[in-house]
């Protein structure tokens, strides 16, 4: 997995489990994963060491996949979404379009 997709990967896991970690938790992957901060950045602004981030990102992102492994919300996410796209393709009943919609947009 290339950089790119990594951090991709850990901002979809973010926005399912982000009500599952303590505030610094939430703080620090914010500032590096959504604000793209420097480690030295966040070690500033949090008044902890740049060792200190790093670790508590290496810690926050393990407990987010686990949380993924153990809860599944992503991969279940996606198949829906692959559900509700088979079901428009195959859909020619407007009123059954609309609600494939609704469904859609709760997703």
């Amino acid at each position: 997995m290339d950089a790119l997709e990594k951090h991709l990967t850990i901002n979809t896991l973010l926005s399912h489990y982000r009500e599952l970690l303590t505030e610094k938790q939430k703080t620090i992957m914010h500032y590096y994963y959504e604000e793209n901060f420097t480690l030295k950045e966040i070690a500033e602004n949090e008044n902890i060491s740049r060792n200190a981030v790093h670790d508590q990102l290496q810690k926050t992102v393990k407990k987010l996949e686990d949380l993924e492994e153990k809860l599944g919300l992503v991969k279940k996410s996606r198949k829906r979404m692959e559900i509700i796209e088979a079901m428009k393709d195959r859909c020619k009943d407007e009123e059954l379009s609309k609600l494939i919609e609704s469904l859609e947009k709760v997703e």
